[in-house]
């Protein structure tokens, strides 16, 4: 099943984020780690962290990484550099929304789907309430 890493600059962000998508499978959803804060109450974001994250959360389908604002993509794209090019390679970095696109991946992933389809349900996640707005 693909994994997700959820990397915020707030790790108590990270944990509601997490725990509302993962409230929309019952059993069996995909591995979801977090990356997220320099601690509890300091705001930033790691890439160690983050490439142990995916380390954790990588299996035969790969991961998908969800990012909140601005330098959590570039220490994104920092830990793929720390990993072995054949983990690199199985990785996903999307330009979704976070919370929206988390849903998304999570409800996408759980159904067994692979890596580029978790990706792109994650990606086109804020359509509904787009249309929602406008309609």
């Amino acid at each position: 099943m693909t994994g997700i890493v959820v990397v915020s600059h707030s790790r108590a962000l990270a944990h509601a984020a997490v725990d509302l998508a993962t409230q929309m499978v019952r059993d069996g959803g995909p591995r979801v780690e977090i990356a997220a804060g320099l601690s509890d109450t300091e705001l930033g974001t790691d890439a160690t962290a983050i490439s142990e994250a995916i380390d954790r959360a990588m299996d035969d389908q790969g991961v998908v990484v969800l990012m909140d604002l601005g330098s959590a993509i570039l220490s994104a794209e920092m830990a793929l550099e720390f990993l072995d090019p054949d983990v690199a390679e199985k990785v996903t970095l999307s330009a979704a929304p976070l919370v929206e696109g988390l849903v998304g991946a999570v409800v996408t992933a759980a159904s067994g789907a692979d890596r580029a389809r978790v990706a792109a349900e994650a990606e086109v996640a804020s359509e509904a309430k787009a249309a929602q707005l406008t309609g």
